[in-house]
């Protein structure tokens, strides 16, 4: 970081009262705050400090952006875990109590801080002890959105930048505007209204604007370096029917993922539909990106509330039969007005909700599904157990018939789906790929469906290690989450009470009064009980949790198809309607 730099008094002053560990403090006090602050301006990719470091200050954010990030204790590559926006400040739970750096923190682009030594911040806490008491305030709330999963902040700056002149750059932007005024004010500044300005011009119309749009052009001119270099995440838009190509712009590159800004891939289908096989094809040329489809407004007005960290995720559980009953809660989320903007889950859940990442309707959803798996029968073919009770086939079949060769990349919603890698011991979440080929993952039951042998690894039903994948949403940066969880603790019951196993004979006459659940019903269960316990933890980082009661309904009791829908829909009915001001809260952020 640079040596020390004095602001302008004024300037000081101003960011002093907004930020909020200082808002409460009087002209006075301000005063000799603003003596033993320092300037510094870090750049983009360069480290504030690193995790275990000594907390000897702490820094409020003038402009730019800083990332925190955690390295995992086997190693590897560090993780984002919060974004530090301008106005905000950083640095202060190590000075409270008085212990090393808890995560390293990094210069997402140029960005200018104020920093409070250690000396000055016990200073002003002997004057004002109250300064204290707000430091703790904030510290906890981080600690709380953390545990959660919720980001600390979302972007407040976009570049978006066309792939080429073909591109309707200025109509999506346009678009995107009016979206994200729904959560706070918006400027949009082109070549013309932006150029030619300076630093302090810049950094003022983000101080005045909850979000700032910096749309570049399609030639790396000064106009455009300036909107990379401002942004906090990045926004490409190509057109779908375009030939693939790469992107001039060196944002595309692997050395942009060293910043860690989010990038966004927005690809215009102006015919009004998906056109599939693009969506693969133009996210190779932007590798890390997440990939948003623009057919209409309505996707528009989605991707702002990805973007602003206001949108909705929903994840769903596997439990077999008593899958059904997402259906019914989502017919009955729909009919709240509640707008679901991502979708994932595991087994019966990831194969649910790929019909809502498709765009399937309430209608579609209850006859596709009836016909795959009420219909279909999906575990009929059995075989001789040498890897599973029996072969999968039709299993492959009936999801070929479902969604046929559609990519995960063509789905009209950011979608996973979670399987569980024997081999690793693991669980994978599948965002790209064939997608009745991963769900045929997702939902291979152990002992009942033969595991997908995929490059060497062997993946079954993701239930093994993740049943509820509510964790895998949250590092998507959404808003809120609503997790449904059908497992219950009632699955299985027993008739009888034995010491003895039982004869092979007893057990076939038995066949007529079932006292014993049956095999297929064990492994089913079996292969869910493991994650039960790492489940308790995931429910907790849902904003709403929905356990539709379903205990009535067997694992493999697919003839209760309806019943179980009803069950979902009658329940999630009674729940949203007292939650849904809360997940639909649009109050601007600011």
């Amino acid at each position: 970081m640079t040596d020390a730099l004095r602001l302008p008094v004024s300037d000081v002053r101003q960011i002093l009262r907004e930020a909020p560990l200082f808002q409460h403090l009087d002209e006075a006090e301000l005063d000799q705050l603003e003596q033993v602050l320092e300037w510094s301006v870090l750049p983009g990719g360069a480290t504030l400090f690193e995790e275990g470091d000594i907390s000897d200050a702490l820094y409020v954010l003038r402009s730019g952006s800083l990332g925190a990030f955690r390295v995992p204790r086997s190693g590897g590559v560090a993780r984002l875990i919060g974004l530090i926006a301008a106005g905000e400040s950083v640095g202060e739970l190590g000075l409270i109590v008085d212990q090393p750096r808890s995560a390293t923190v990094r210069a997402l682009r140029d960005s200018e801080l104020l920093r409070l030594s250690r000396a000055g911040f016990d200073a002003l806490v002997q004057r004002q002890p109250r300064a204290m008491l707000q430091a703790a305030r904030i510290a906890v709330e981080r600690l709380l959105v953390r545990r959660t999963g919720e980001p600390l902040s979302v972007a407040r700056t976009f570049a978006v930048i066309p792939h080429d002149p073909g591109v309707d750059i200025t109509g999506f932007s346009r678009a995107l505007q009016a979206a994200l005024r729904d959560y706070g004010s918006c400027s949009l500044l082109d070549a013309v209204t932006g150029a030619g300005h300076t630093s302090a011009w810049y950094s003022a119309q983000e101080a005045q604007a909850r979000f700032v749009l910096y749309q570049a052009g399609p030639t790396l001119d000064a106009w455009h370096e300036l909107c990379v270099r401002q942004a906090d995440a990045l926004i490409f838009v190509a057109n779908a029917v375009d030939q693939p190509a790469a992107w001039t712009d060196p944002s595309c590159t692997g050395a942009e993922e060293a910043l860690h800004r989010p990038r966004h891939l927005v690809l215009w289908h102006a015919r009004g539909e998906i056109q599939l096989g693009r969506g693969a094809a133009w996210l190779a040329q932007v590798k890390g990106a997440r990939l948003h489809h623009w057919c209409g407004p309505a996707d528009v007005e989605r991707i702002a509330r990805l973007i602003a960290g206001r949108s909705l995720g929903l994840v769903l559980s596997g439990g077999g039969a008593r899958g059904f009953a997402h259906i019914g809660v989502i017919k009955a989320v729909r009919e709240a007005g509640l707008r679901i903007d991502s979708v994932g889950g595991t087994s019966i859940g990831a194969i649910i909700a790929a019909g809502v990442a498709a765009g399937w309707s309430d209608e579609e959803m209850l006859q596709r599904y009836r016909r795959a798996f009420v219909d279909g029968r999906p575990l009929k073919d059995y075989t001789w157990p040498f890897l599973a009770m029996t072969t999968g086939r039709r299993v492959s079949r009936l999801l070929r018939e479902a969604f046929g060769e559609r990519h995960i990349e063509d789905l009209a919603l950011p979608y996973f789906a979670v399987s569980a890698n024997l081999t690793s011991g693991d669980a994978v979440t599948h965002r790209t790929g064939l997608l009745w080929y991963w769900l045929r993952a997702s939902s291979a039951i152990p002992g009942v469906l033969p595991p997908v042998f995929h490059q060497g690894q062997v993946l079954v039903d993701g239930a093994v290690i993740n049943n509820l994948p509510t964790d895998v949403m949250r590092d998507m940066a959404v808003g809120d989450v609503i997790g449904v969880d059908i497992g219950a603790d009632d699955v299985l019951r027993a008739e009888v009470e034995e010491v003895a196993s039982p004869s092979a004979w007893q057990l076939f006459w038995e066949q007529r009064r079932p006292a014993r659940p049956g095999l297929v019903s064990i492994l089913l269960r079996a292969g869910m009980v493991n994650s039960k316990a790492a489940n308790a933890d995931r429910r907790q980082k849902a904003s709403l949790l929905l356990t539709p009661p379903v205990t009535g309904v067997g694992l493999l009791d697919w003839q209760s198809y309806e019943r179980a829908i009803e069950l979902g829909y009658q329940y999630a009915l009674r729940v949203i309607g007292g939650q849904k001001d809360a997940l639909a809260d649009d109050t601007p952020l600011l």
